[in-house]
């Protein structure tokens, strides 16, 4: 008799996940992942989720154990980016910069902006090493959180407020060279720093002068793949042309900016 009660109190006791709905469920992934913070402490990298209680205390001997082991994922002030999000049990788990598997491809499209120019982020400087991933534990009576008592909880560790000097810059372009920017492209119009925010450095490039007119052509890419020309005149994007060599040949024309 007694098993039977206790087995059926098991049974009515919800696990934590259980508390967040589907809706906030979903607010929670599309609010956490892919965000970048910066780190505010050693996170080592680390085969098990490192542990972070939602009362924001963890126990610093066996993350420096970890560390000893496996090395730093990042260090204090780099930057890093939550690649995945899992909700299980009385935790939330945020990978990082790709977990254990995880390198340093993240973000190899990272850019600084300083002075009214952009440079590449050098890896052994601003980004992270490698990748980990923590574990935020709640108490079992713990209201199911938003996102943003997450990153509050996550505030002694991860900071998601500090904004980075390319997302100040990128606030400062015009609304169709912002969406560009952030979605990895170039449209006519731009700049050459506006470019470099959105591509990165060209593979090459070749200047070319014909009628007196003088040209600059940005290349990206690779054959056999798509390679992307980039003709400047005047220091403005002109013309853009996609062609995927050894591929057929096909081209496609240059993206204009919205009216």
């Amino acid at each position: 008799m007694l098993r039977a009660r206790f087995l059926l109190v098991l049974c009515a006791a919800p696990l934590y996940a259980d508390k967040i709905e589907p809706e906030q469920r979903l607010q929670i992934l599309r609010g956490i992942t892919a965000e970048y913070a910066t780190a505010k402490v050693y996170l080592p990298r680390s085969k098990k989720p490192l542990e972070f209680k939602s009362d924001g205390t963890w126990d610093k001997g066996q993350w420096a154990e970890a560390g000893q082991t496996l090395g730093p994922a990042a260090r204090a002030g780099d930057l890093v980016q939550i690649t995945h999000v899992g909700i299980d049990k009385n935790r939330i788990v945020l990978e990082i910069n790709g977990g254990m598997k995880g390198g340093r491809k993240w973000y190899d499209n990272v850019q600084v902006g300083m002075g009214g120019g952009t440079t590449p982020v050098r890896r052994n400087q601003t980004s992270a090493p490698g990748g980990t991933s923590i574990s935020l534990i709640f108490d079992k009576d713990a209201p199911a959180p938003e996102t943003a008592d997450i990153k509050k909880m996550l505030a002694p560790v991860l900071d998601f407020e500090r904004r980075t000097a390319t997302e100040q810059v990128v606030d400062t372009l015009p609304p169709e060279v912002q969406a560009a920017v952030r979605e990895n492209r170039a449209i006519e119009g731009m700049d050459r720093d506006q470019v470099l925010l959105s591509l990165g450095k060209p593979r090459t490039k070749v200047r070319e002068s014909k009628d007196g007119m003088d040209s600059e052509d940005w290349i990206y890419g690779l054959p056999p793949g798509k390679v992307t020309f980039i003709t400047f005149t005047n220091g403005k994007v002109i013309r853009i042309k996609d062609s995927w060599a050894g591929l057929g040949g096909q081209t496609m024309p240059s993206m204009k900016p919205p009216i």
